[in-house]
Parts: structure tokens; C-alpha cells; sequence
């Protein structure tokens, strides 16, 4: 049996960090579209037969009814393939929600709480939903010895070995070694939004990160997991990029630079890839004060988001501790204070960097 693995699309997300910029919060959700039709004509180019969609396929609190028939209308492109869906904290199956209303064409089954079974001629599917937007974790006791003359797969949105977050909360955290216990032969994942492989003795633990990168925080390819479970059971596996941007990070040293246009016209000349958003970061010693906004602003390149400023200020400490004057003053006492190891170096160098922007 060949499948597909998809999470965590985030449909109508409201792209935060991109409004700033125009309509490139409106273009993503678009793009986001594109990407559902992707995997469709794969699914169709090669016969797969079973979609696995582990949660947070859309936003709850964003979530339009055009984007739900969209969705709807992709799935009826696909009436041969097996469509199963675990919600996710961002798309809970709860009272009201399109999970729970909405007309799915038959081939699509929604998990809608605990786990339970779904049983096809050529393997068994385990699954489970958040019932809401936080959730303690779930009994894997309750599964069943698993019919092993066939494969099992168990669909689920989960934080692997996950703990609660700053505010208390958790989202279905699962202990990995529980979880390899079990010996489902492939476990379909969301939450994570990297893609993360824990493979161990043919049993398959998978994060497929998400299809589209959603910010700087997920840097690198996203796309979709493509599999195949032979008859004896063999697991195959590979990643397929579908996301034609990403989110990348620039580093720019500008010890060589004087003025504010000589940084503007540095980051203007950058060879940047007209599809992929950038965050420069401005690193090494600066030799003038650096307000990252203004920069951003006298750049005005589409696909620049944001510049960020990590850089320290150029200075001979020897040579300012000579001064006679209030700044040497400061550098001199602070100097006694590292001497006499009353503060780390790190601190009395972040203390001097402070007042000489002040000065």
C-alpha cells in the first residue's frame, strides 16, 4: 500500500510576520492552496492510496468556508484514495466546527476522539483527534494488540516526549519509548513543523514537517512524506519538497561599512533568491548606530522582512581607558570591577557597549 503524510498546512493562517509587507500575507494563503493541489496530482500521477493528514490541516479561528469547499472540492479529485484525518489544537474536532458540519465526500474519514480503528482490506488504521484546543495526553493502553498480518498505522497530532509549555499547557504528549513499544509499523505525526525521522527496528516514527513554511522559525525545505508498505511488511519512505520558497537567514558583517547608505546599498546588492523571504542579520562591529527599522525601511525589497541587529560597537577599550573624560572614566572603573572579579567579561563588556551608545 503507497501513502501520502501530510500535517500541520495551517490553512488561513494569518501569516503575522508577511502583513507587514503588502499583500504577501494573501499570496501565502494562496500559495497554501497550490500546495494542496500538488498533492493531489500527485496522489493522482501515482495511484496512492491513502492520504494521512495528522492534524492542524486549518485554523479554527481563521478558517473560511471558500477554503473549506476548496478543500472539498480537491478531495473529490481523489475518490480511490483513503483520506484519514487526525485534528489537531489548531483544528479541534469540537461542537461547530466544519469537522463537525461540514459535507466531506465519502472517501474522507475524520477521527473524532479517542482511539479507535479503522480497518481496511490492506491494513489497520489507528487514529484520535483533539477534542480541544489543549489536551493531557492520551491512553496508549487502550490499544489493542495489533493484528500483525497486516500493517498498522496509528495517525496522530502529538508533542513526542513533549513537556507543558510557558503558560502550563500541553499538547497530547506521547513518550517515544511507550510509543516504539507498541510497534506500529508507520506512526503518522503532526505538531512538529520540521521534519524529524525516529526509525527503529522497521518501525517508523514520523514528523513530516509542515507543507509550507509558516516563518523564520521554520527554516529550511517543507514539504510532504511519500511512502510504501510492502507485503512483508517493509517500510520505504522519502521526503518530497513541495514549498518553492523558504524562510532563510542572511548574515552580513559590516565592520567595513561607515554610514547608513554604505549598509543599505550593501543589503541592496546581496545575491538573494527572488522566491525566498530574508532576515538579515547584521553581525560583526558597527561603526555607526544601526536603527534596524530605518534600514529595513531604506532597503525596500519585497522579499526582505526583517534586518536584525546583533552587532557590537567598534571601540579600542585601551585607548578610550586613557581619555580624560567621562567616558574613561566609566571604562577605567569598569575595568577595576572585571580586575577584581566582581563581574564576567561578557557582562562588563555589555555594560561598557551600553553606556558608549548612550554617550
Amino acid at each position: 500500500m503507497k501513502f501520502v503524510h501530510i500535517a500541520d498546512m495551517h490553512f488561513d493562517a494569518p501569516f503575522s510576520s508577511l502583513n507587514m509587507k503588502g499583500d504577501l500575507g494573501d499570496i501565502r494563503r494562496i500559495e497554501q492552496r497550490k500546495i494542496l493541489k500538488k498533492i493531489i496530482e500527485y496522489i493522482k500521477q501515482n495511484n496512492i492510496d491513502y492520504l494521512f493528514i495528522s492534524g492542524d490541516f486549518y485554523e479554527h479561528s481563521y478558517i473560511k468556508k471558500s477554503t473549506i469547499d476548496y478543500i472539498n472540492s480537491c478531495f473529490r479529485e481523489i475518490p480511490n484514495t483513503n483520506i484519514l484525518i487526525s485534528p489537531g489544537n489548531h483544528d479541534p474536532y469540537i461542537l461547530g466546527s466544519y469537522y463537525e458540519t461540514y459535507s466531506f465526500p465519502k472517501n474522507v474519514y475524520i477521527f473524532k476522539g479517542n482511539i479507535e480503528k479503522k480497518e481496511f482490506e490492506d491494513v489497520n488504521i489507528y487514529g484520535m483527534a483533539f477534542t480541544s484546543f489543549y489536551m493531557d495526553g492520551i491512553n496508549l493502553e487502550s490499544i489493542e494488540k495489533l493484528d500483525n498480518s497486516k500493517p498498522n498505522i496509528f495517525i496522530v497530532h502529538c508533542d513526542l516526549n513533549g513537556s507543558k509549555d510557558e503558560n502550563g499547557f500541553t499538547y497530547n504528549n506521547i513518550s517515544k519509548t511507550k510509543l516504539e513499544s507498541l510497534k506500529f509499523d508507520y506512526v503518522a505525526m503532526g505538531h512538529i513543523h520540521e521534519t524529524n525521522y525516529f526509525v527503529k527496528n522497521n518501525n517508523y516514527i514520523i514528523y513530516p514537517g509542515s507543507p509550507i513554511s509558516m516563518g523564520f522559525d521554520e527554516l529550511g525545505s517543507h514539504g510532504m512524506i511519500v511512502g510504501e508498505i510492502t507485503k512483508n511488511k517493509k517500510v520505504k519512505i522519502e521526503f518530497v519538497n513541495l514549498d518553492d520558497r523558504q524562510f532563510v537567514e542572511e548574515e552580513l558583517d559590516v565592520e567595513s561599512y561607515y554610514s547608513e547608505a554604505d549598509l543599505v546599498i550593501a543589503i541592496q546588492s546581496l545575491n538573494l533568491n527572488e522566491n525566498y523571504f530574508y532576515k538579515i542579520i547584521l553581525k560583526g562591529k558597527r561603526n555607526f548606530e544601526i536603527n534596524p527599522r530605518k534600514i529595513l525601511k531604506l532597503v525596500n525589497k519585497e522579499n526582505i522582512l526583517k534586518v536584525k541587529d546583533c552587532t557590537k560597537l567598534n571601540y579600542n577599550i585601551v585607548e578610550l581607558a586613557r581619555e580624560n573624560n567621562l567616558r574613561g572614566f566609566f571604562i577605567r572603573e569598569a575595568l577595576k570591577k572585571l580586575n577584581m572579579g566582581e563581574a564576567t567579561k561578557e557582562e562588563i563588556d555589555k555594560v561598557i557597549e551600553i553606556v558608549l551608545d548612550v554617550l
